[in-house]
């Protein structure tokens, strides 16, 4: 599985590492049926080109919120919610390329305008 590294470009000290889903599979999967989220951890959904639809999801069958940070193409913050388990529908106010999911006291360490600094770790 790939693992990539996420860090704010401002403050570059803070990495977060995420299992990387690109596939359908993994993508419709995401984190659903998981007991727990590392509190560090998480899953970039990686898209393949910026929209709301495509970015958009669900908290069916999840058995804790999550923190939701979209990322444009160009990896700019464009949104954030705090998912709460089982909700039915979230998407982005704006465009987005990537969905980042992650612990819920991770929501706060991101703004919308951040610029992001992602990289495969392997």
């Amino acid at each position: 599985m790939k693992i990539v590294e996420v860090r704010k470009k401002a403050t570059p000290g803070s990495v977060i590492r995420l299992k990387y889903c690109d596939t359908f599979v993994s993508r419709l999967l995401g984190l659903m049926f998981t007991r727990e989220i590392d509190i560090d951890g998480g899953i970039q959904l990686a898209g393949k080109r910026d929209s709301i639809a495509n970015t958009s999801i669900h908290m069916m069958f999840m058995r804790y919120d999550i923190a939701v940070v979209w990322v444009s193409e160009d990896l700019v913050v464009v949104d954030k919610t705090l998912a709460k388990k089982w909700g039915l529908f979230y998407s982005p106010k704006h465009p987005a390329m990537h969905v980042l999911e992650l612990h819920p006291s991770k929501l706060s360490e991101f703004e919308i305008g951040d610029q992001l600094l992602i990289h495969a770790v392997n």
